[in-house]
């Protein structure tokens, strides 16, 4: 079995730590008033350290099968096409410390995929407090990828038990996101009712930005959910620690924002082929023709941890 390295996790940590120590020296060498550190507390991780060819650990995480969730909208409700299994062909351990999903095109043009949820519904920021959610990953880099969907994100517990048919009401933050393989990524908040105050099914979005290296090797993808003012909640997002975006508390109602942020949330990892963002993206039906299948996202992590300083 192999398994990530004793002198890989002690690099990691020493890099962690050589970080966390400088930004304090810096500020206190330009003059400028240190501010106490936040104490955070990780609540939720997974390395993702499996034997190679394994499936996941169901004490931590469910697979999605099929093509939705039982008495919801079909197709996920995005028009996308594969079926989501729970084989080891689609998703699996690749033995160095990563999981890989991967979609895969039968003879007769059939696809299969996978879309994972953690079983814990609870991730969620305490009043006064912050949850910060994160995954270092690769996306996929086929040759050929219109019609690719990869995507890292969260939704309001409240879906699971109804098959999300009370989206977009119960809140959903999609972390990471790219289509047609693009080398980019767009972060976005869905909240309150079809085409009301997040404008969906668009959401209030980022939209697609540039992100570099992002097919080719692994990249940091954070959001933040800051409660620490209750009148000026705050999402921020962050690729590999600089801030990319943010939407704010009072970009929409404050019932609405509620209802879609202070609570528990649920984290999901999927890679769609076709539907309705890489459709909107290319002004055409995807997947292409000559789309090339068997390319997997690789996550190397998964990562929940809490502040309330």
């Amino acid at each position: 079995m192999h398994r990530r390295s004793p002198t890989r996790r002690t690099t990691k940590r020493l890099s962690i730590l050589l970080t966390t120590l400088a930004f304090p020296l810096a500020t206190a060498l330009a003059g400028a008033p240190a501010q106490a550190a936040e104490t955070w507390t990780t609540v939720f991780q997974d390395n993702f350290d499996g034997a190679a060819g394994t499936g996941l650990n169901t004490q931590d995480w469910l697979y999605d099968k099929g093509t939705g969730y039982p008495g919801g909208a079909a197709n996920w409700g995005t028009g996308e096409i594969e079926t989501s299994t729970d084989s080891t062909d689609n998703v699996y351990h690749d033995g160095s410390g990563h999981l890989v999903i991967k979609p895969l095109r039968d003879g007769g043009g059939n696809w299969t995929s996978g879309r994972i949820e953690t079983q814990r519904t609870d991730f969620g920021a305490p009043a006064g407090g912050q949850m910060e959610m994160s995954a270092t990953l690769q996306q996929p880099n086929p040759a050929s990828g219109l019609g690719y969907w990869p995507a890292f994100w969260a939704m309001g517990a409240d879906a699971r038990p109804v098959g999300a048919t009370n989206w977009p009401s119960i809140g959903e933050i999609d972390i990471m996101e790219d289509v047609n393989a693009l080398s980019k990524h767009s972060t976005t908040f869905h909240c309150g009712q079809w085409a009301g105050e997040c404008h969906d099914p668009d959401g209030i979005t980022s939209d697609l930005q540039d992100c570099p290296g992002c097919q080719t090797g692994y990249h940091t993808y954070s959001v933040v959910v800051d409660r620490r003012n209750a009148a000026a909640e705050e999402l921020r997002f962050s690729l590999d620690g600089t801030q990319t975006y943010s939407v704010k508390q009072n970009q929409v109602s404050d019932a609405t924002w509620k209802a879609a942020v202070d609570h528990g949330f649920f984290a999901i990892f999927d890679v769609a082929i076709g539907g309705s963002y890489p459709n909107k993206v290319c002004g055409c039906t995807s997947p292409s023709a000559d789309i090339t299948p068997g390319a997997g996202m690789s996550i190397d992590s998964f990562t929940v941890k809490t502040s309330t300083d």
